[in-house]
């Protein structure tokens, strides 16, 4: 437990302080077997609980709990745990967990019924006649399915119904955690086997749920117990080292003195405490070095705690003025939190000797939400802080995005198994990403989630739509991995029915979460591939030209008097429109070729020693019409050629030629040289092609263009 919510605690091999187990399970089971205590008093079982709840809320109404100690302690009476302790001792381990974190008086009623529903004679309705709805639903759900009733599904369809439940009250997921350590705690007594079963569910599904809500304080010691059963030669190769560790000066005691003398100089007042990593952190650190063994400064952090968050930044300025930080160690949760209400300042320093320490700085406040996470909210639904979602719902007052995620897809997964293996490894995702809607909006998403996560977190099924997107205002493939702070906007189809073409089963490869995989599955499951008798073929179109080809254009002339050759014609490379820029440059048999000022061409013609020849737009020029190239980036879609050629005849220009390249990752690009009767209707016919639906831009040609194949 956190060492600010630890009473009557020693700190144990790894330095962190708990609540004597032993004693206290003894202690508790005396006096359940008693009986509870004079009328009027709170029952002896629980006066430890009451203590510890009270030095957190002050006051907290204590009748309550006896009451429901004593319906907790008649209904379990006679029942013994596998240890040999009186069952009771079970609900009121679990209570003590929770009211050392600061659980408020309706989540410690609720624990202390957790189990009467599920394993004696009392209802649902008794509860609530007697301790009102908002305990019958913490206490429903964490009420387990019956195995008789659902057979082999009976635990994940449980967890089904808890994380449905939590999503309307995080204080379910609280009593489940803490009923779950205690198990853990007490889970010698049963068979290797089912240790080995009840500890994988644990890694793989509680300590992930653990971690999303902030609760670091049941999550890293439940990250030991499972670490214990799972791999006992490693846990205990690490725990000698942490016992081997505490026998010697830890250097770190040395740094956090020199970080007080500091702050103390500055002005800054602040707690500055050693921190011991737990045995978990401690593997982890040697892991990461790749094997080798964790020595000195590795077992711990130095937590410094003060009163505001401006503090926070001032005890940052000191510490990188007075030692060297390690600049690529420096992380700041305050300005973004992490998804799990988690904030703080991380950094690591050396000082004069060369020891180099890790360092967390956050205020008070900001320790016990790391420790607690929403337990440390206390009661998140008092009336009038928390706001109502649709039809009554209670919003969540974390930051729940991987639980609204969560609920979303579950309800579309019938199959329990189906649902089993999606829970895990949605909850093995252990980063949270925010992306940036178009219109200003956000979504939460799981790191290394696509562009096409996105489209179904947005738009749920009429992201079956989308033909493309933009990350940070550029194309980019449906299959782009999305980074925090990225701005995406989505391009959708506007063809409706069977003009719709809908996800391709290469989605299916680059899409990550559940709800995305679910809605694809479903459409391709609706929507069978064609035979290949039926596959449409995918040719480069090429439109012939409609228009004979002239070998001289009378639209412009040269600007000298006696020019070098009688015939004057408009480049194909940029295709010039009066009023652009020109100048002409001499070419095989005399005749002057008239190109768009700052043509690419122009200019490797003028670096290769050509001279230019000045030449000028006609005013006496015949209603012959005017030549451009135009090219149009476009997402791919049935009938686009068709409506881009519409739209073109529409706007009184006629296809000189006409290309289409093969698609790649949806996207084409259309070639156009187009004639128009005045020069001056260029920028309409462009921006009518811009509004062709999946057309993102069109533009003049600047390059090359090869001579089209009549």
């Amino acid at each position: 437990m956190s060492p600010d919510n630890a009473v009557e605690a020693a700190p144990n091999a790894e330095g962190r302080r708990r609540i004597p187990r032993a004693a206290d399970l003894r202690r508790l089971g005396r006096a359940a077997l008693l009986g509870p205590g004079s009328r009027g008093r709170v029952p002896d079982a629980i006066e430890h609980i009451a203590k510890v709840h009270r030095m957190r809320h002050p006051g907290a109404d204590l009748a309550i709990l006896r009451k429901a100690y004593e319906l907790a302690e008649s209904s379990h009476r006679g029942q013994m745990r596998k240890s040999g302790e009186p069952y009771i001792t079970h609900p009121l381990a679990v209570t003590l967990i929770l009211a050392e974190l600061g659980a408020e008086t309706t989540t410690l009623t609720a624990s202390l019924l957790h189990d009467t529903v599920e394993d004696t004679e009392v209802t649902l309705d008794q509860v609530r006649e007697e301790f009102g709805e908002e305990v019958r639903f913490l206490v429903d759900g964490v009420t387990k399915l019956e195995k008789v009733d659902y057979g082999a599904a009976a635990e994940p369809e449980t967890f089904r119904k808890m994380l449905v439940a939590t999503g309307n009250d995080v204080r379910v997921m609280s009593i489940k955690l803490a009923d779950r350590l205690h198990n853990m705690r007490t889970l010698g007594v049963m068979r290797p086997e089912k240790q080995a079963r009840i500890a994988k569910v644990t890694r793989d599904v509680l300590i992930p749920l653990a971690e999303r809500l902030g609760v670091q304080a049941l999550k890293t010691e439940l990250e030991d117990l499972v670490f214990a059963i799972l791999h006992p030669e490693e846990y205990s190769s690490t725990t000698a080292l942490i016992v081997e560790h505490a026998a010697l000066p830890d250097p770190l005691d040395a740094v956090a003195e020199d970080v007080r003398r500091v702050l103390r100089d500055a002005g800054i007042g602040a707690a500055v405490d050693v921190r011991p990593r737990h045995v978990v952190s401690v593997h982890r650190v040697g892991l990461k070095r790749g094997g080798a063994r964790p020595g000195g400064s590795d077992f711990g952090r130095v937590l410094i705690q003060v009163t505001e968050d401006a503090d926070c930044y001032a005890v940052l300025g000191e510490l990188h003025t007075c030692f060297t930080p390690v600049v690529a160690e420096f992380k700041d949760f305050i300005a973004a939190p992490k998804f799990n209400l988690y904030q703080s300042l991380h950094t690591a320093i050396r000082d004069t000797d060369g020891r180099i320490a890790e360092v967390l700085i956050r205020t008070r406040q900001m320790h016990l939400v790391a420790e607690a996470g929403v337990i440390a909210l206390g009661n998140p639904y008092t009336a009038g802080e928390a706001p109502e979602g649709a039809e009554g719902e209670r919003v969540d007052p974390t930051r729940p995005g991987w639980l609204a995620r969560l609920l979303d897809w579950q309800r579309d997964a019938p199959d329990p198994d189906f649902f089993w293996s999606t829970l895990r490894d949605e909850l093995a995702q252990d980063r949270e990403i925010t992306v940036f809607s178009a219109d200003g909006g956000t979504v939460g998403l799981p790191d290394g989630a696509t562009c096409t996560d996105a489209a179904y977190a947005l738009h749920g099924e009429a992201a079956h739509a989308v033909v493309g997107a933009r990350v940070n205002g550029r194309l980019a493939p449906l299959r782009t991995p999305l980074k925090d702070g990225d701005t995406l906007q989505l391009l959708m189809a506007h063809t409706t029915g069977e003009e719709a073409s809908g996800p391709s089963p290469e989605w299916l490869e680059h899409a990550r979460t559940p709800a995305a995989r679910i809605a694809i599955s479903r459409w391709l499951e609706a929507h069978p591939a064609a035979g290949p008798e039926e596959q449409p073929a995918t040719p480069t179109v090429r439109a012939a030209a409609t228009v004979t080809r002239r070998t001289a254009d009378p639209l412009a002339e040269t600007a000298d008097t006696d020019p070098p050759g009688g015939t004057v014609r408009m480049a194909r490379c940029c295709t010039p429109v009066p009023p652009d820029g020109i100048t002409g440059f001499v070419i095989r048999g005399g005749t002057v070729a008239v190109h768009r000022a700052g043509c690419p061409v122009s200019a490797r013609m003028v670096d290769s020693g050509r001279a230019p020849v000045a030449v000028r737009w006609r005013h006496d020029a015949p209603g012959s019409g005017h030549r451009a190239t135009l090219y149009a980036e476009a997402l791919g879609r049935p009938r686009l050629l068709a409506d881009l050629t519409e739209v073109i005849a529409g706007q009184g220009a006629a296809i000189v030629y006409a290309a289409v390249e093969p698609p790649q990752e949806h996207r084409v690009r259309h070639t156009y040289t187009v004639e128009l009767p005045d020069p001056g209707a260029l920028p309409a016919l462009m921006r009518a092609m811009r509004a062709v639906p999946g057309v993102y831009d069109v533009y003049r040609a600047q390059g090359t263009l090869a001579t089209p194949q009549a």
